[in-house]
């Protein structure tokens, strides 16, 4: 064996990826709960690549053939209603356990120097991941799937200049069509999958060029030992991959115990968040669907969009929606340069980070919440849903656009020299 690995060491560097990314790379021995969420976002993502794989065995992208193609899967593929269910329902996990992800980062500073770039690439994967559920989405060919299509499409043409053939070329054609559906279906498998699987690469070698952080927000390199080992750091392996592993035992105890027994055998539409009802009937241009939404993922931009009601600046109304949605995405990677704090981890920070970001965590959620209902109806208290969504929009943005003076003001805690650990 030790001749064996000679041999590939001459001609690949194994031991040296192994020793730098595994067995000497050393990471804080401070992991928390809120760890486990990088490496469980790579294992979803494996699930959805292996149960695509699957599906695309059996799928047809034809417009005359895809939904046929679906309920044949469904209904005569052996097991092939699992792989379908698994896939579907494994990409709101995916989007649960990214939005967890993001979170963490946000309470223990893990976007602050020096680890912008890293910060910079998850949210390039955010978007990546947003464009990959969007274009399979309409592959199902359902009604709800081609209606959805047809109006998120229909945004682009709001940009002013270049919408209209942004648009058509997008869609191919002039309204949803089988161009579409065959665009799509080689984004869907092939190029978008190849985009992310090379931004995970680059983000975790990004990462392991400058360390993990921790929940305090200490730099470990700053207190080494005589041999320059980190002294308050733990080699990845065994440690981390015993850790992470148990992690993901345990997640996939949930995934396929209480997913399955509830989700995938009584309830696969989740109440029509996972699968809505008008997605299991044929996709139908002359029969539009009584409220059209996005997956509860999207709904927390959607309800942005749908919160600009004013048109101004001789801007219509439906413009400044769109590019409020935009916006709402690139807060996220202005956020390295707009949190000012000396603090990195909430531990150590003010009271005034806490409240702001808890009311981010609030409008968030309830973005989402009125995303998928009518925003003319009162479903919260006294006022419309739409009242409702231009507060939380607000409060959302105030979240970023203050965060320069908020983050500067607020008084912080002593920061301590190495990272506390029980």
């Amino acid at each position: 064996m030790s001749k064996l690995l000679a041999w590939v060491d001459d001609r690949f560097p194994a031991t040296k990826v192994w020793e730098e990314h595994l067995a000497k790379y050393y990471a804080p021995k401070n992991f928390n709960f809120w760890y486990y969420f990088g490496g469980l976002a790579v294992l979803v993502l494996v699930i959805q690549i292996l149960t695509g794989i699957f599906l695309t065995i059996h799928y047809k992208p034809d417009s005359e053939l895809a939904f046929a193609s679906v309920e044949y899967i469904m209904r005569d593929v052996p097991w092939g209603w699992l792989m379908r269910y698994l896939h579907s329902t494994g990409g709101s996990a995916f989007f649960i356990i990214v939005y967890l992800h993001m979170f963490r980062a946000m309470l223990y500073g893990s976007h602050r120097n020096p680890r912008e770039l890293i910060w910079l690439i998850g949210c390039i994967i955010y978007v990546a991941l947003m464009a990959e559920a969007f274009m399979g989405y309409l592959l199902p060919w359902g009604n709800m799937s081609y209606w959805g299509a047809q109006v998120i499409i229909s945004l682009f043409s709001a940009i002013p200049g270049i919408g209209e053939g942004l648009a058509l070329w997008i869609r191919g054609d002039f309204v949803v069509s089988d161009a579409t559906l065959n665009r799509f279906f080689a984004f869907h498998v092939v190029l978008i999958p190849l985009i992310l699987i090379g931004l995970v690469f680059v983000h975790i070698v990004a990462l392991h060029k400058v360390g993990s952080n921790n929940p305090d927000g200490i730099e470990i390199k700053k207190v080494k030992d005589k041999n320059g080992i980190p002294v308050d750091g733990i080699p990845f392996h065994p440690y981390y991959t015993v850790k992470d592993i148990m992690g993901a035992v345990f997640f996939l105890m949930v995934f396929f115990l209480i997913l399955f027994s509830i989700v995938i055998f009584f309830m696969p539409e989740f109440f029509g968040i996972f699968l809505e009802k008008d997605n299991f009937t044929p996709a139908n241009p002359l029969q539009t669907p009584e409220d059209i939404v996005p997956l509860w993922y999207f709904t927390p931009y959607y309800s942005i969009l749908r919160a600009n009601t004013v048109s101004f600046f001789w801007i219509d109304a439906k413009v400044w929606g769109v590019i409020f949605m935009g916006l709402a995405i690139v807060m996220f990677f202005l956020l390295p340069w707009l949190d000012r704090s000396p603090a990195k981890s909430i531990r150590y920070r003010g009271v005034q980070y806490k409240v702001w970001l808890t009311l981010f965590v609030i409008s968030f959620v309830l973005l989402g919440y009125l995303g998928v209902k009518n925003p003319d109806h009162v479903d919260l208290f006294l006022f419309k849903n739409v009242i409702w969504a231009q507060i939380m929009t607000i409060i959302y943005f105030l979240f970023f656009l203050l965060m320069p003076f908020y983050s500067k003001a607020d008084k912080t805690k002593p920061v301590p020299e190495r990272v506390s650990f029980k």
